[in-house]
């Protein structure tokens, strides 16, 4: 028998991570409860009723992120404690497949978490109406997940080998995640301004889509000696 391709593994795989997570619920439930309550949080301890602009980028920005720490905390843990890795290791397949399922896994938690959160933000925050910056504010949101999905995974496969994981993984990704936030919050800074009335600086997009290149690439080359060691 010939061995399957890496793309028919990752499908495989982010087929089983899908159906675990609908399964158990232990990320996304947890990611978007975090998410809305933060927004309730800072609902009621700003002493405005509505934000708008570089706040309410802000606020938006270092919620989501927050909140997707939690996702990144959990993604490797089972592979880690029932032998997923072991197995995956033995398997006579790409191993970079695990790397593309996992972030793919990483990417669509956090749309599931933004179809969430977003709605609830422009409820429970935001001052200008959410319908007339969203369409722009869509694909800021995409470039900004494709790269924590691929900076989570690599740091979430680094950290569950050691023993303060849930420490360390957020404090190894959250210095390399800085720049998707400085990126996001400035390109949808214009989107959440009264008026609405410019779109996306395309330097901060460009910022972001280099970014992901740059640390996907990265994470293409470390991954296969970050799996055996």
């Amino acid at each position: 028998m010939r061995p399957p391709g890496t793309w028919s593994t990752v499908a495989a795989v982010l087929r089983k991570e899908l159906l675990v997570e609908l399964r158990t619920l232990e990320s996304v439930p947890g990611m978007s409860l975090f998410a809305v309550t933060t927004f309730v949080v800072f609902h009621f301890a700003l002493n405005q009723n509505t934000v708008s602009g570089d706040e309410a980028a802000g606020i938006l920005w270092v919620t989501l992120l927050f909140a997707a720490m939690l996702g990144v905390n959990r993604l490797f843990v089972a592979d880690q404690d029932q032998g997923g890795f072991d197995a995956f290791l033995l398997a006579p397949v790409d191993r970079s497949a695990l790397l593309f399922a996992k972030a793919l896994a990483l990417l669509a938690y956090l749309l599931v978490l933004e179809l969430v959160a977003v709605p609830a933000f422009g409820l429970l925050l935001l001052g200008p109406p959410l319908g007339q910056a969203l369409p722009d504010l869509l694909g800021v949101l995409v470039l900004a997940d494709i790269g924590i999905a691929v900076i989570g995974t690599l740091v979430a496969a680094l950290a569950v080998r050691t023993r303060a994981r849930d420490l360390l993984g957020p404090l190894l990704a959250l210095p390399l995640l800085v720049p998707i936030v400085i990126g996001g919050a400035r390109a949808s800074s214009p989107l959440l301004s009264a008026g609405h009335a410019e779109s996306p600086a395309g330097r901060w997009l460009l910022l972001l889509g280099l970014y992901d290149l740059v640390f996907g690439l990265i994470a293409y080359a470390v991954f296969d000696f970050l799996l055996e060691d």
